[in-house]
């Protein structure tokens, strides 16, 4: 008896800012490009950073094309019979939907890879990303240097008028004077931050 084996399974790339997530995304996507493989790209419309709206791009200003979406119900009308892979960056920035939809296309024989924060500017899980981890066949965890130690980073600290963002500032903060660093667990702060 023959046994049809499908494709079809969940990546996640996470890890804090800085840490290279979009550039390992740039990566597999050309790796795919090469075996002749039709990817699809998505990223969040929220995601405006640089002067590349249709495109991801990482710090190093690497790039790739990609379908901006709002929601993740947006995402399957540009998956098609002959899509054999999705990648979506900035995955922490969509709805729960994105988790379903992960999960359907991978069960359809879709290799999906998603990359994203793991955590938020608190330290704490990010959107999506903790089913999204709990659900995913491979997951690949980068670090970044932290700015303060040159220990490995593995959060992400927003610094608002030079200052370390308060717990209870927004999680999102479109066109607010800020920056990000990255910071390893000893060197990240949160002040008001409960215990």
């Amino acid at each position: 008896m023959y046994h049809t084996y499908k494709n079809g399974f969940i990546e996640v790339v996470c890890g804090p800012m800085f840490a290279g997530k979009t550039e390992e995304l740039i990566r597999r996507i050309k790796r795919l490009e090469y075996a002749k493989q039709n990817v699809v790209v998505f990223k969040p419309k929220i995601d405006n950073r640089y002067d590349a709206p249709e495109e991801i791009v990482s710090h190093n200003m690497s790039k790739k094309p990609s379908v901006i979406v709002e929601s993740s119900a947006e995402v399957m009308a540009y998956v098609t019979s002959e899509t054999d892979a999705v990648v979506i960056d900035e995955v922490q920035f969509f709805d729960q939907g994105i988790v379903a939809i992960c999960e359907d296309l991978a069960d359809s024989g879709i290799r999906v890879i998603v990359g994203g924060l793991d955590r938020n500017f608190r330290g704490e899980p990010f959107g999506p990303m903790p089913d999204l981890l709990a659900r995913a066949e491979f997951v690949t965890k980068l670090t970044a240097i932290c700015v303060k130690s040159g220990l490995p980073a593995t959060r992400t600290q927003r610094i608002i008028n030079g200052r370390p963002a308060h717990y209870s500032d927004p999680l999102i903060l479109v066109g607010a004077n800020e920056s990000y660093e990255p910071r390893s667990r000893h060197y990240h702060e949160v002040p008001g931050k409960p215990k």
